[in-house]
């Protein structure tokens, strides 16, 4: 059997629509949006509108819809609550249909729209996830939202865990000198996450805004076996 390709895409910059059409592609975006979006999953949320801009998500809060919008991490003054984790409770999502727009992560869902299939991932969900991408056979790629169009390690270290797991399958090559350095850099991490995660920038800027609480949470295994997928636009439950 032919191997499977496992690629990293390092920076929304760098990703190749038209090269990635038949692939799965993996939206990883730890600190915040996609935890946020395995937790609401978690909680019972009916699915998930992602919205690139500002503007889109004002235009859906003005029709009624229920909208988390933050941008540099704060909630934006039209919004119901900004991108925590611990936003997206039970008593707030369940049943409900959201309208979600973040500085990162959402924008790169539009940007790998063309792709065989977008599903969403974290350390929440990392088990969920290996076993449904060894069930398909199709390529994958990785792609980590970075910071304004540029790397970051929390993005990486987390596709790097999710490529350890994948790679352990036997099932996909990885000729990609960035899932190489991605799995680099979670055999850094991964002896003590929660340590190596205190050097990265989003780390120090979320705590500078006292919107930290939730890194631990974040940084966990397994919380949910939900899988958040795009189905014509919208975010749904895969299971």
């Amino acid at each position: 059997m032919k191997a499977r390709k496992l690629e990293t895409c390092l920076s929304p910059a760098l990703y190749d629509a038209e090269y990635h059409k038949g692939s799965i592609v993996v939206v990883i975006d730890i600190f915040r949006a996609t935890s946020a979006i395995c937790t609401a999953f978690e909680h019972g949320v009916k699915s998930i509108i992602p919205v690139a801009g500002v503007e889109e998500a004002r235009e859906y809060k003005e029709r009624g819809y229920l909208v988390a919008a933050e941008r540099d991490g704060f909630v934006l003054d039209f919004a119901d609550f900004g991108n925590s984790p611990f936003n997206f409770s039970r008593e707030t999502v369940e049943g409900k249909t959201i309208v979600y727009s973040t500085t990162n992560g959402t924008g790169i869902i539009k940007k790998a729209s063309s792709a065989y299939a977008i599903i969403i991932a974290s350390f929440l969900n990392i088990s969920a996830v290996t076993e449904w991408l060894l069930n398909q056979n199709r390529d994958v790629v990785l792609f980590c939202s970075g910071w304004k169009n540029r790397f970051n390690l929390e993005d990486t270290v987390c596709a790097g865990a999710h490529a350890e797991r994948l790679m352990n399958s036997g099932l996909y090559s990885a000729d990609c000198d960035s899932t190489q350095a991605a799995l680099d850099l979670w055999s850094l991490a991964k002896n003590d996450l929660p340590r190596y995660m205190e050097k990265v920038a989003q780390r120090s800027r979320l705590r500078e805004k006292g919107l930290d609480d939730c890194i631990s949470f974040c940084l966990g295994y397994d919380y949910t076996r939900k899988i958040p997928i795009i189905k014509d636009g919208i975010l749904v439950d895969n299971i």
